[in-house]
C-alpha cells in the first residue's frame, strides 16, 4: 500500500512536509509527494498519484486565500476530488485550510498543522484499520479545532 500527498505551492505553510512527518511518526507505509502551483490543479496530480504512481490514498492538501476568488476556487477544487474519487474508486482525503479560519498566522499555524496531522491519521486508518473510524461515527471528531462531541439524546 502507498499513500499520495498532494500539495501546493500557493499555500503559505509547507503542507506536504507535515503531512510527511506525521506519515513517518505512525506508520512505515511508502508515499508518493506530487507538488502543483495551485489548489485547482489538485484533482489530476491526486488522480495521477492513483493511476500512475500506484497509491491507494491521495491526501490532497491546500491553502485558499480569503477573497471570494478564492472561495470559489478551492469549491471548485473540491469539486473536482470529488470527480477523481469516483473516477478511480479511491478515497482522496480533501484537506483545506482557509486562511481567514485564524485571527492571526500563529492560530493560522496551529489549525494547519492539527488539522493535516489527523487527516494523515485518517487517511492511514481508512486503508490499515476502518474499524476504528467505525467506532468515532457520531462523535463530533474535528480537525483543526477542538472535537466537539456528539449530542446525547
Amino acid at each position: 500500500m502507498k499513500v499520495g500527498i498532494v500539495d501546493t505551492t500557493f499555500a503559505r505553510i509547507n503542507m506536504g512536509k507535515i503531512a510527511i512527518d506525521e506519515l513517518r511518526k505512525i506508520c512505515s507505509l511508502p508515499y508518493e509527494r506530487y507538488t502543483v502551483p495551485g489548489i485547482k490543479d489538485l484533482p489530476v496530480a491526486a488522480k495521477k498519484l492513483i493511476e500512475e504512481r500506484g497509491c491507494d490514498i491521495v491526501i490532497a492538501l491546500g491553502m485558499p486565500g480569503p477573497k471570494p476568488i478564492d472561495k470559489q476556487c478551492a469549491h471548485e477544487a473540491s469539486l473536482g476530488l470529488i470527480m477523481a474519487q469516483l473516477m478511480t474508486n479511491k478515497h482522496i482525503i480533501e484537506v483545506f485550510v482557509h486562511e481567514d479560519e485564524a485571527k492571526d498566522e500563529k492560530e493560522l499555524w496551529m489549525i494547519t498543522e492539527n488539522r493535516v496531522r489527523e487527516h494523515v491519521r485518517n487517511a492511514v486508518d481508512l486503508l490499515l484499520n476502518p474499524k476504528k473510524l467505525q467506532k468515532l461515527a457520531g462523535t463530533g471528531q474535528r480537525q483543526g479545532f477542538p472535537d466537539v462531541g456528539p449530542l446525547l439524546r
